[in-house]
């Protein structure tokens, strides 16, 4: 995984830069794309069809309609389009997890939320609670959709992403510009905004849209991928 820290030594504005980080949790990443996931009885959730292998005794059982969020949250997904399909795995042994061979990358939360789409979620911890937040037709403009999916609380999350992820820090001084396409999640004390800029293709006269980014301002990191889903974004 990696993790962008502030440079505490320089005294300006902190500057983004790349380091290796190891949770010691029961999370563990098994080479760059399968998740591994030591269980002692605890239980986890995970993207439906994900496991590949288990060693030990394990129960699988597919969350109903409501997806462990209750009726309410089942509507707001239903009607956002923000869907997802989980398990729930308990057992004793280790499982692992992969989906498509996509990269996976952990995220601690310490309390905080974490806001992703649900297509790049792998898997969580049991104790983790998941909702839908609403972000209306600034999504729709962006092609995220009308909601998007949060987990709040204390413990480890496992995210999907085409390429290695790597998380860019965010602080009053540093604001980020993300294309929408290479966006995977972010948490913290972020704002999240749409900005338009003006579209290479206009400058070299092929087009006359104009590019749409999502721009944070605040205290906390963002994930991106260095493949983009769907291309280049104009309105």
């Amino acid at each position: 995984m990696v993790l962008i820290l502030p440079d505490l030594g320089s005294g300006g504005p902190a500057t983004r830069r790349a380091v290796s980080s190891r949770f010691v949790a029961r999370f563990r990443l098994n080479g760059s794309k399968m998740l591994a996931v030591d269980l002692a009885g605890e239980t986890v959730r995970a993207l439906n069809g994900s496991m590949v292998a288990y060693e030990g005794q394990m129960a699988f059982k597919r969350q109903g309609m409501t997806g462990g969020e209750g009726l309410r949250g089942a509507l707001k997904r239903r009607i956002a389009g923000e869907g997802m399909t989980l398990m729930e795995v308990t057992g004793h042994g280790t499982v692992y997890l992969a989906s498509e061979a996509t990269e996976v990358t952990l995220v601690q939360l310490g309390g905080d939320t974490l806001f992703v789409e649900s297509e790049s979620l792998l898997a969580l911890d049991g104790n983790l609670q998941t909702g839908v937040q609403f972000v209306g037709l600034r999504g729709m403009g962006t092609g995220q959709g009308l909601a998007t999916t949060k987990v709040e609380g204390h413990g480890t999350v496992a995210i999907l992403s085409d390429g290695p992820a790597i998380a860019l820090e965010v602080t009053p001084q540093t604001p980020l510009c993300v294309d929408p396409h290479a966006y995977v999640c972010h948490h913290g004390q972020l704002q999240q905004d749409v900005v338009t800029d003006v579209n290479w293709r206009t400058v070299i006269g092929q087009g006359s849209g104009e590019s749409v980014q999502f721009r944070y301002q605040g205290h906390g990191l963002v994930y991106v991928q260095p493949a983009e889903r769907g291309g280049i974004l104009e309105i």
